[in-house]
């Protein structure tokens, strides 16, 4: 499975990127590309998912470019999106300024700021974009205000905290991961791998501990398997070769 994530660390490093990234004028082919931004003020545009959406000719979606930036111009992730790629790049940024990785770790300034947990569950609340793996970038600069706002506490090791809040941000990576189509698929395929491996193991040791039944056996059939082995190729089977049909004369599913 692809998946592609950058963590930014520092706005230096954004700025030699994008120097090396600019294609300007470029034109790219029609298929779109996702870019799901996630962090503060350096990277926040005003973008509301409940507003406009990214589309062709609008690929940031709502505002209007440059957006509400932190600082009023247009910011890295504008330029990124309309200046420097050579690609039709769509643009869905959950940045919002002053956000901290976890209001219950770190309350920022506003209470109605979204955190960078709040940013994830709007994400996973729902996108229209059909993105996949293959075509889809997240990014997540995060942490100014976490270190701002806690550095005159004095309780508590700082090297412990940073531990917490990157166990925090990495944890929330890992929620962005697993919304991965593909991810499911294959979470869904461990789940019924280790299922199916206790299920024959607990026929081999139903037997075992019933010698008595002499003439009765007990048989493990994998469905799974065999499903997936005629799916693969249903035409040779006798199929229609659409895996998802149902109802038909010729259809797998009946």
């Amino acid at each position: 499975m692809l998946f592609s994530l950058a963590l930014v660390a520092s706005s230096f490093a954004v700025a030699r990127v994008a120097s090396a990234m600019a294609v300007s004028g470029a034109t790219g082919p029609a298929t779109p590309n996702y870019w799901f931004s996630f962090g503060d003020s350096y990277s926040t545009t005003g973008f509301s998912p409940s507003g406009t959406l990214p589309a062709p000719g609008n690929p940031l979606g709502n505002p209007a470019y440059p957006g509400n930036t932190g600082a009023g111009g247009s910011n890295w992730v504008d330029v990124c999106t309309t200046v420097y790629n050579a690609s039709l790049l769509l643009t869905w940024n959950y940045a919002y300024s002053g956000a901290t990785v976890d209001a219950a770790l770190v309350a920022p300034y506003y209470p109605t700021t979204l955190s960078l947990k709040d940013q994830v569950g709007e994400f996973l609340a729902g996108v229209a974009a059909p993105w996949t793996p293959a075509d889809a970038l997240f990014s997540v600069w995060i942490g100014i205000n976490d270190l701002g706002y806690s550095y005159y506490w004095t309780n508590g090791s700082r090297s412990t905290f940073a531990d917490v809040l990157l166990d925090a941000e990495f944890g929330l990576v890992e929620k962005l991961m697993l919304a991965s189509p593909a991810s499911n698929q294959t979470l869904l395929r461990i789940v019924t791998d280790e299922f199916n491996k206790k299920l024959a193991e607990k026929v081999d040791a139903f037997e075992v501990e019933h010698p008595d039944f002499v003439q009765s056996s007990v048989y493990f059939w994998d469905a799974h398997a065999v499903f997936t082995d005629i799916l693969d190729d249903l035409p040779k089977y006798g199929f229609d070769a659409d895996p998802t049909a149902y109802g038909g004369a010729n259809d797998f599913w009946g």
